[in-house]
């Protein structure tokens, strides 16, 4: 599948936003820390992504009723589900300097997840968590997501990358009073 860039600016892929807030201080306090482990941008990438995928735990997966949005907190909440975890990635990346995009999946509800910009090209990152049948894996190579839709069923891969999170998916995670009014919300399309 050939991913289409919503934007054409690569600068935009780096910005902070209200959801990506790559400037705040757990946000930064976080990318540092990783920073420091990493030999090199791709390196950094991979802990990254580890670190959301492994120590934020999907909020449907442990019970969690919060709802997260905003990377920052979602890193000092340690919770989320895909979308949220997406924006915690995203920021993580950007702190770096390393242009990260959203980017969707349509399966039974719209699944979100990331592209990151490494060795001239974009590859797509799912930090959802892993868990008995689901195991995503880091990699610039074959992709290696949480999840295959069923084009069977009608679900599919989107093409799209987003500067920032469609806007259907920040306004059903605003809304969400707690996880189970969110999973009763969540869009189907976008």
């Amino acid at each position: 599948m050939e991913l289409i860039q919503k934007t054409s600016d690569l600068s935009a892929y780096l910005a902070a936003d209200e959801a990506i807030d790559h400037e705040h201080p757990s946000v930064r306090e976080a990318a540092g820390r990783l920073a420091r482990q990493a030999e090199d941008s791709y390196g950094y990438a991979r802990l990254a992504f580890e670190f959301v995928r492994d120590t934020i735990p999907h909020s449907q997966d442990s019970g969690d009723p919060r709802v997260t949005w905003r990377a920052s907190d979602v890193l000092e909440r340690r919770t989320g589900i895909c979308y949220a975890k997406a924006h915690a990635l995203a920021a993580l990346l950007r702190a770096e300097d390393i242009p990260t995009a959203l980017c969707y999946q349509r399966l039974d509800v719209v699944h979100g997840l990331v592209a990151v910009r490494l060795d001239g090209a974009w590859h797509r990152q799912d930090p959802r968590g892993n868990k008995p049948g689901v195991n995503a894996q880091f990699s610039l190579g074959k992709e290696r997501l949480a999840f295959t839709p069923d084009r069977a069923a009608g679900e599919e891969d989107c093409p799209e990358l987003y500067a920032a999170p469609h806007p259907a998916v920040l306004a059903v995670l605003k809304a969400a009073t707690d996880r189970p009014h969110l999973w009763e919300t969540l869009p189907t399309t976008l």
